[in-house]
């Protein structure tokens, strides 16, 4: 498959002529509107510092369907504990800079470059992105970021200071989309935490269709109102008690 380089024009290419690796295009910018426009076209950005912008469409693609996550006995012990406070935008900032920083295991670096910085954290004060925070008293801990277009939410990254800070925050975060009808959650690419907890490959014509239809919904204006919190707590006689739970 050719590789496409963008121009100054805010278009992409169809993402089923990606390369084989899931390289569809390169260049452009990461302008708000060519940034929205990627998504709702089941494309990202990924690159590092020493390449120029590589937008990508793998398939198969990694989504999470929210009530399909999965909570380990561990974990739900941890939930039980109430050891973490769930919040939403209030650190937004912090949030990705913490996901900047090279993990112990993966130490060659990271792919959130300052220029992604910049870009997501102006797509946050449009309403678009958004951060899903752990904190410990005082402290933030963990969490996540991602984008929200209608009832899709495209994952980005995570980061935890605590062990099962950034998983907590995700299992609130996935209760509360069940709740309010999403369709999935975006991973993007395979990772083995990710199957763990609950996380399927499914091919991208199906992520494509899920995708166009998910984005044209509506959800309401409050629910990434900054300072609001999430609960990950799964009770018995909650209405979504059909998530999985590993035994």
């Amino acid at each position: 498959m050719p590789l496409f380089r963008l121009s100054e024009r805010i278009e992409f290419p169809p993402a089923w002529l990606a390369r084989p690796d899931g390289l569809l295009c390169i260049g452009g910018d990461l302008c708000p509107n060519r940034l929205t426009l990627a998504y709702k076209r089941g494309v990202f950005p990924w690159f590092s510092n020493s390449e120029p912008i590589l937008w990508w469409s793998p398939d198969p693609r990694l989504v999470l369907f929210p009530s399909n996550i999965r909570v380990s006995k561990s974990l739900r012990k941890i939930i039980r504990k109430d050891c973490f406070s769930i919040r939403i935008n209030t650190a937004f900032e912090q949030t990705i800079v913490a996901c900047s920083h090279p993990r112990q295991d993966k130490p060659e670096g990271t792919w959130l470059v300052d220029e992604m910085i910049d870009a997501y954290t102006t797509l946050h004060k449009m309403g678009i992105a958004h951060s899903v925070e752990a904190w410990k008293g005082e402290h933030l801990v963990g969490g996540l970021y991602g984008v929200s277009l209608g009832k899709i939410f495209f994952g980005e990254s995570m980061f935890s200071r605590v062990s099962n800070a950034s998983k907590v925050a995700l299992v609130a975060l996935a209760r509360e989309l069940a709740r309010q009808g999403f369709g999935m959650i975006d991973c993007q690419v395979t990772s083995g935490h990710l199957l763990r907890m609950g996380a399927q490959e499914i091919t991208r014509d199906r992520f494509l269709n899920l995708l166009n239809h998910g984005v044209e919904q509506t959800v309401p204006a409050s629910l990434w109102r900054a300072g609001r919190y999430l609960f990950p707590q799964i009770k018995t006689d909650s209405p979504l008690s059909n998530i999985a739970h590993a035994v």
